[in-house]
């Protein structure tokens, strides 16, 4: 959970205040976590033999879109370890020293966590080589002909590393991970335990049937969505209701936040359209499409694009996007819907 600052302004606390709130619905064990079974029990199995063992995880590496939860499977897995997890980004490790620093003052058993792990920089990426495979970093002093490599050795640790994009990691780094896990996206039925766990946390009354099932079934298949349509709906049901969320509220709520039946945000629906009515249903270049939209162009590939590819909406092709026939009659059923 973050660290309460001394000194805040009104966003900050409003900002924090968040971030508390989102970490308090996160699992803190493998028995409170919710679907991808395959994964939990096979690091179920990892973590058992290697405490029986009294040694230090392998080196996991786990891939997937975002809001999978892929940071908080690292935190149930330092929590299941019983040791310390220290929590970094590719971006933030700029310089070689940046990376050093972080790995020399790790305990034995302790984890290091390094989401975005696809953009670390090409030196850094050298460096955590042999700390991963020897445990030892090397650090080089002098200049010129005078230079000279003084070897460090690190203590045994577990690298976690996130990413949205495995195929960007470089087969050197991939390959020295001892676990790799995929988290695919969640069912209704996982997401409507999400939806209930969460709602029972934050204190809100909703039909555990119908309620939830209207907010899983919008939300992507995605339990960060799922839990950020249900802080939506609860302020909705708290200032327009009676405060229980219901179907209708449900329903009512997520269609004014524009989230339509199958949980595509203005901007899916919008990427959608463009591809329609501008390019003539495709196949058109993402950069094209970037352009078009006014949005980043890894926006569209990392956020928008892996929901529509699972759900038919998109093709890619060596051409570009190209719109998939359920993208058409989803879109026709939803103008139908709203008149």
């Amino acid at each position: 959970m973050p660290k309460e600052p001394l000194i805040r302004s009104e966003d900050q606390q409003d900002t924090y205040r968040e971030e508390r709130l989102v970490w308090s619905l996160r699992p803190r064990t493998l028995a409170e976590y919710i679907g991808q079974l395959a994964v939990a029990e096979s690091l179920s199995v990892a973590i058992t033999a290697a405490r029986k063992r009294g040694e230090p995880l392998e080196h996991i590496l786990l891939h997937s879109p975002p809001g999978l939860g892929k940071t908080t499977l690292a935190h149930i897995i330092a929590t299941e370890m019983q040791t310390k997890i220290t929590h970094t980004s590719g971006p933030a490790l700029e310089k070689p020293v940046d990376i050093v620093g972080i790995l020399s003052n790790l305990e034995t058993g302790e984890i290091l966590f390094i989401d975005e792990i696809h953009r670390l920089s090409h030196t850094v990426e050298e460096y955590l080589y042999s700390a991963m495979e020897d445990f030892e970093v090397s650090f080089i002093y002098g200049k010129g002909a005078f230079a000279k490599t003084l070897p460090y050795q690190l203590k045994r640790f577990t690298l976690i590393g996130a990413t949205t994009r495995a195929g960007l990691l470089t087969p050197p780094l991939r390959d020295r991970f001892g676990m790799t896990y995929h988290l695919d996206y969640y069912s209704s039925e996982e997401l409507v335990q999400v939806v209930n766990r969460s709602a029972s946390i934050l204190g809100v009354r909703i039909e555990e049937e119908a309620g939830a099932l209207e907010i899983a079934m919008r939300s992507r298949g995605t339990p960060r969505v799922a839990n950020r349509l249900l802080r939506r709906v609860r302020d909705y049901a708290e200032v327009k209701r009676e405060g229980k969320i219901t179907q209708e509220i449900a329903d009512e709520a997520l269609t004014r936040e524009g989230v339509d039946k199958n949980g595509l945000d203005r901007l899916d629906s919008l990427y959608l359209r463009t591809i329609i009515d501008n390019y003539r249903g495709g196949p058109v270049g993402i950069e094209a499409l970037a352009a078009t939209l006014n949005e980043e162009t890894t926006t569209l590939i990392d956020v928008v694009e892996p929901f529509l590819l699972k759900m038919g909406f998109i093709i890619r092709t060596p051409a570009g996007r190209k719109i998939g026939d359920a993208a058409r009659a989803h879109l026709t059923s939803e103008q139908q819907r709203l008149l």
